[in-house]
């Protein structure tokens, strides 16, 4: 984990050293990397993208490479989609690079075709790739590349690579990585032809080639041109990482490329999409290996091109790290930036404290994006919406004396953002203990990492100046006379467990917890949440030792947890043993058994349980919100009631950050 200690840069000698790849001078070892943000507009760049990407330029970033721009109206998907064909598109970009390199920073656009993965439904024509198989058991079959379909894929990777030249960027990622088209026909998982393009490893790289040759030739050699690539696609049948140290050194050997940017996966519905922004149940380190493997094979092939490294890299110190090894030449940091803009800049200069962490919770960045949303992060709601909320926020134009009850996360956010705008807070939570229900978190080691953010919010409110008076609960009598002008009621829910139709009550994971030493060892959970809290107490569970069977009345378990986390988190419980009933409920339950009833058939049968954890919405504390308006309307002094987070509606910590933000500032 992480730790929050300050150092100067001086304590982190690799990061901060420049850098010059084909000609491009970079003023430290970080970049941005292309990452999906779903802020286009009618398939071009936004002011949105300006205002997230330049953020990120001020922040002190050396270089950011502008997320997946499509080639070719095959590869649209959604009107989210950034495309670079369309000339509209290039003044466009122009005014992003101008913005991003006014910061000292320079700007890559990254080229892409999708292939397979594109829901046709947009296009209304179907997706392309090199055979008929599909990314997953629920998407149709796409249509087998033609030669003139090949042939105009080619040529508009190098229209889109001139294009963003013209339009003033720095330089061009040609991606053959994630699964997307030329890794599609690299692949032998997915490339069944048996003509020119297929079969033989050489045929299978000959798209891969041909793109990067055409781009090279139509940009020429004074452009930066290098390749995003993943070194192992962890798919059965699929690359492995002794295939890619032959393939990247090969590509290189035909065409110059000026960098190699590893990462790893494939997009295809297994375990391996979890593993593409591997969220907290991952090592740190767990895909290091990748690209030292690529920098030696090309050493060994005496090919001097910059490797970059991606993934899970959270601290600038950790970066560091890796660079130090010598076998990468920068750092590739996505969600550390979605969760901290300014990253580098408080690295230079010692603070280090004050960077919002990443937690790898993939809830709203990659939980977004699987819902086609604009990203957001629960760290940082912030987070493309750089333009309407400025940092730092604005001073109030009136400060007041506010109120906040409540210390777990959505308070704690009002509290720190209200007080770094100028008013006058002081915070009162019932417990001993700041945190709320995140803290829960903090019990099991599954989602520990969760802990960051509540070190960082406990820290902030410190910074901010807040007054902080635990085991202080509220009455309305109490808070009226405190006389503050503006009074947040952050108190969260109670937690419930669910009471069953026949009989019976289940536990409540807060309740398990607090008893984890006495719960006895064989358990079964309900989930009707489908939460990402559910998911890691259900895998802390079975951590544990215990026989543990999952519930899943909806026929799927865990349903708000994305694809980008689901398919490893149900790897991970297949490896723990644990067994999943879809389409079943508890109906009853006595200590010692439990009666499941089938909901397709309506059949019941006996199960033997020792204990049943069914955790239930909760119910919003939000009583002291209804006392306080009663009394309030018996005075003419009587203060603004304002409730956010659990205690308006139980949901997840991503809405409880975002409301205590937005409130603060509206303050």
């Amino acid at each position: 984990m992480p730790d929050g200690t300050a150092r100067h840069p001086s304590n982190y000698p690799h990061v901060f050293r420049p850098l010059r790849i084909a000609g491009v001078d970079l003023r430290n070892r970080i970049l941005v990397p292309a990452h999906t943000t779903n802020f286009g507009e009618d398939n071009l760049p936004s002011d949105r993208h300006l205002a997230y990407h330049r953020e990120r330029a001020r922040g002190g970033a050396a270089l950011i490479v502008f997320e997946g721009i499509r080639v070719h109206r095959s590869s649209l998907g959604r009107r989210q989609g950034v495309n670079g064909y369309d000339r509209a598109a290039i003044p466009r970009f122009a005014a992003i690079a101008r913005a991003v390199q006014a910061e000292g920073t320079k700007l890559f656009g990254q080229v892409i075709h999708l292939g397979r993965h594109i829901d046709g439904n947009f296009a209304r024509m179907p997706s392309w790739s090199a055979s008929a198989v599909p990314w997953t058991a629920t998407a149709p079959p796409p249509h087998p590349m033609t030669e003139d379909e090949i042939g105009q894929v080619i040529e508009a990777h190098a229209e889109v690579a001139a294009n963003l030249v013209e339009a003033g960027l720095d330089g061009v990622e040609l991606t053959m990585a994630h699964g997307h088209l030329l890794q599609q026909f690299l692949s032998p998982a997915v490339n069944r032809r048996s003509d020119a393009w297929g079969g033989s490893e050489e045929r299978r790289m000959r798209l891969a080639l041909e793109c990067l040759r055409a781009v090279r030739a139509r940009v020429g050699e004074g452009v930066a041109v290098g390749l995003r690539v993943s070194a192992d696609e962890f798919l059965e049948g699929g690359l492995t990482l002794a295939d890619m140290r032959r393939i990247v050194p090969a590509l290189c050997a035909a065409a110059r490329v000026d960098f190699v940017n590893v990462s790893h996966s494939a997009y295809h519905g297994s375990r391996t999409i979890s593993t593409q922004m591997a969220d907290m149940h991952f090592a740190a380190d767990e895909f290091h290996h990748l690209p030292r493997g690529i920098a030696a094979s090309l050493r060994d092939a005496r090919q001097d091109i910059p490797v970059f490294a991606v993934c899970r890299f959270r601290t600038i110190a950790e970066a560091d790290a890796m660079l130090g090894t010598g076998d990468v030449a920068m750092v590739a940091m996505a969600r550390a930036h979605i969760a901290e803009p300014a990253l580098v800049r408080h690295a230079a200069e010692g603070r280090e404290a004050e960077s919002r962490p990443c937690v790898s919770c993939n809830q709203g960045c990659t939980g977004f994006l699987a819902q086609s949303l604009a990203i957001t992060c629960l760290s940082n709601p912030r987070a493309g919406r750089e333009s309407e909320w400025p940092e730092p926020p604005p001073p109030a134009a009136k400060p007041q004396r506010v109120l906040v009850i409540g210390g777990g996360p959505a308070g704690m956010e009002a509290a720190t953002i209200a007080a770094r705008r100028g008013h006058d807070v002081e915070l009162w939570e019932a417990s001993g203990a700041l945190g709320g229900a995140l803290a829960w978190n903090e019990r099991h080691a599954v989602r520990a990492d969760m802990a960051l953010l509540l070190r960082f919010q406990r820290d902030a409110l410190a910074r901010a100046g807040v007054r902080i008076a635990l085991d202080r609960r509220a009455a309305a009598a109490a808070i009226l006379a405190h006389g503050a002008d503006a009074v947040i009621v952050a108190t969260g829910a109670e937690p419930a467990g669910a009471a069953f139709p026949g009989g019976g009550l289940g536990m409540t994971m807060e309740q398990a917890l607090a008893n984890a030493a006495t719960l006895p060892g064989r358990v079964a959970v309900q989930d009707m949440l489908g939460s990402f809290a559910v998911a890691g107490f259900v895998e802390w569970l079975a951590g544990t030792g215990r026989r543990v069977t999952l519930v899943a009345p909806t026929g799927t378990p865990g349903w708000q947890v994305n694809i980008y986390s689901s398919f490893a988190w149900r790897q991970r419980l297949r490896d723990a043993g644990v067994r999943i009933l879809a389409l079943q409920a508890i109906h009853a339950f006595t200590p010692g058994e439990a009666v499941l009833a089938d909901l397709s058939t309506g059949e019941t049968r006996l199960e033997a349980f020792d204990a049943v954890i069914a955790p239930a919405h909760g119910t919003p504390r939000d009583a002291i919100a209804a006392d306080l308006r009663a009394l309030a309307a018996t005075r003419s002094d009587a203060p603004a009631i304002h409730l956010i987070g659990d205690a308006a509606s139980p949901r997840s910590a991503l809405e409880a950050v975002f409301e205590g933000h937005e409130l603060g500032r509206a303050l």
